[in-house]
């Protein structure tokens, strides 16, 4: 069913989601579960798109929508970076990267799931590391310096430590989220209360 994939693709646009709620579909989950994982997984958009305020505020409410249905990990982590070496950088930069990643999401995954069937099992050429690496390279261009590490470093920590507990990864990644920003408060916190 090659044009399911391509049409949750287009709708959807968040391909960690989908690839767990792919996962928990042929695992035998009920759809109600994959669902949920999607959006357990999904939460951190809230906190990317929030962050957009000061880069989409001009835009008509049309293009507001565009932008955040093309927003991506990729982009958005794109857009913020470069909006830090040139301030110049805002909407347009977001939606034209945007929409360059979402139709080759959308064209790539069609393929893909039209060509899968007569690939082999790419996880023993050790291509399945791709999609890892990838928000590997996205941490790498976001580490904000140094004091950002005990927030950091607690995130991982829980993800990983609820992971090998056996919490489904994308619970895992929302609880390690939720008590990286904890941390993070909590620096606050206390630096506030010291000055």
């Amino acid at each position: 069913m090659w044009w399911g994939v391509g049409l949750m693709g287009a709708t959807v646009h968040a391909g960690s989601s989908q690839i767990v709620a792919v996962d928990q579909f042929s695992g035998g989950s009920a759809m109600l579960a994959a669902a949920l994982a999607g959006a357990a997984l999904n939460l951190r958009y809230i906190g990317m798109i929030a962050s957009l305020h000061e880069v989409l505020g001009e835009k008509p409410f049309w293009q507001r929508l565009l932008a955040i249905h093309i927003t991506s990990d990729e982009n958005w982590a794109l857009t913020m970076s470069s909006k830090k070496e040139s301030p110049d950088i805002g909407a347009d930069f977001l939606i034209g990267s945007g929409l360059t990643m979402f139709l080759v999401w959308v064209c790539s995954t069609t393929l893909g799931a039209l060509a899968g069937n007569a690939l082999p099992d790419l996880d023993e050429y050790g291509l399945g590391f791709a999609f890892t690496a990838a928000f590997i390279a996205m941490a790498r261009s976001m580490w904000p310096g140094m004091d950002r590490l005990p927030s950091w470093t607690i995130s991982f920590a829980a993800t990983l430590l609820l992971s090998c507990q056996g919490m489904a990864a994308a619970y895992a990644i929302v609880g390690g989220t939720l008590c990286g920003i904890t941390m993070l408060l909590f620096e606050r916190y206390t630096k506030d209360k010291i000055s």
